[in-house]
């Protein structure tokens, strides 16, 4: 199947700059295809995957995929997408989070491993040396002030106001892309649907420098929306990280899990390698016994595993089993750690005490002895996944989770999670 039937099927293409072009081309040859992310934070979310799961699928079906990481572009701040100016960052905080996105996306891609591997840029390289003179000379002259005026990204600026920094990002990216053209043989930027303005800007680009045929083009990847209407990949907790300290692999093994009927099986689509036949086979389970959700655990499995490995995924299969029948005695400390991180939370001092004391004035989860010893009697307390009924029974921290937490259960489903300090 050629590449683009396959993006297609997937549901992966907002809009291409010569569709029929870009079909020839790649059924003739291998390209280079880009795709770019800039340093603004420390971490990618679940919504950069989104074209770097393009980029991964084009390396699949034979082609040359460049991971940029801007650290120019990150410095100046990408109006695309947003209402109000940018606040620039320190040189230190954009190294930082060069270093850390680098790391991440080396992970996920084996980028720069190998000639093989997906290859890793940074346009701080050749954008850097770049003098004041130069960049009006050379570049400026290739840009109408009228045609930027007009892209989206900035008309949509105008009436609250854009800063000649944040007006000339469309002409940064369009040298990245003029320079990955001519020194890695690419022919393809592939962007987010906020990314046409600057992705046309890079073409009209080439074309001026190079020649008027020039064999580049462009592509963009839909906005990706729930079937609620709201945006894909927000939570009432905020955005879903891949950094596991930001977003735990429970967390976000979860966030998949729990995904709507309605949208489960484009997220496969989208983020999953799944085969056309795999998927088929899943969107069919979920017409016929939703209930089971094989759909949602498959795309759980698939993304966890993907980002986070082996290990995580286990843990986190672990962590949502035990929570699902009560069953967490044989959890770790830090499998309690993470599958709690949300729960309400107490700390109480390494000491022996009294069940129904610590349950009330040590802790504070049952409002007065005479109601702990009620719940206690009636069978509605658990520690660490053991029903307690002796009002007599004392508290020991040995017999907590590795010395550090004690979990109780009020009723069926109700943790608290106890920290010993």
């Amino acid at each position: 199947m050629n590449i683009i039937d396959e993006l297609e099927w997937r549901g992966a293409i907002n809009q291409q700059t010569d569709e029929a072009g870009l079909r020839k081309l790649v059924s003739e040859k291998e390209i280079g295809v880009y795709c770019g992310i800039d340093p603004t934070g420390d971490s990618m979310h679940i919504g950069h995957l989104i074209p770097f799961m393009v980029l991964r699928r084009f390396q699949l079906a034979g082609h040359k995929p460049v991971i940029l990481v801007g650290g120019a572009t990150g410095s100046i701040g990408d109006p695309s997408g947003k209402s109000e100016e940018r606040v620039l960052q320190s040189a230190e905080q954009v190294e930082k989070n060069i270093q850390k996105l680098t790391a991440q996306v080396q992970k996920l891609f084996d980028a720069g491993k190998d000639e093989q591997s997906i290859r890793l840029v940074n346009n701080l390289e050749w954008t850097g040396e770049l003098t004041l003179l130069d960049f009006l000379r050379n570049v400026g002259k290739s840009f109408n002030v009228n045609t930027m005026l007009a892209k989206d990204i900035v008309a949509s600026r105008l009436e609250t106001g854009i800063s000649f920094t944040e007006f000339t990002y469309q002409i940064l990216q369009s040298i990245d892309f003029l320079h990955l053209y001519r020194n890695e043989d690419v022919q393809l930027q592939v962007g987010g649907a906020d990314q046409w303005g600057n992705i046309t800007a890079g073409l009209e680009f080439i074309r001026k420098q190079e020649s008027a045929d020039a064999k580049a083009f462009g592509l963009t990847i839909p906005l990706l929306l729930k079937a609620d209407g709201t945006k894909f990949g927000k939570t009432a907790g905020g955005a879903i990280w891949l950094d596991a300290e930001k977003t735990t692999p429970y967390e976000f093994y979860q966030f998949w899990l729990n995904q709507d009927d309605r949208d489960v099986v484009r997220y496969l689509k989208y983020f999953t390698f799944l085969s056309q036949d795999e998927i088929n086979a899943l969107a069919e389970q979920v017409e016929a016994e939703p209930h089971k959700r094989a759909a949602q655990k498959t795309l759980a499995r698939e993304m966890t595993l993907f980002v986070h490995g082996e290990e995580a995924l286990a843990d986190a299969e672990k962590i949502t089993a035990a929570l699902f029948s009560g069953e967490v005695k044989d959890l770790t400390a830090k499998q309690i750690e993470e599958g709690f991180k949300n729960m309400p939370t107490f700390e109480a001092p390494k000491e022996e005490r009294n069940i129904v004391e610590w349950l009330v004035d040590v802790v504070g989860i049952e409002p007065s002895r005479r109601q702990a010893r009620e719940d206690i009697n009636n069978g509605a307390i658990s520690i660490n996944g053991e029903k307690e009924t002796d009002v007599d029974a004392i508290i020991k921290p040995e017999n907590s989770f590795e010395e550090r937490f004690i979990l109780v259960r009020k009723g069926k489903k109700k943790y608290f999670l106890v920290k010993l300090v």
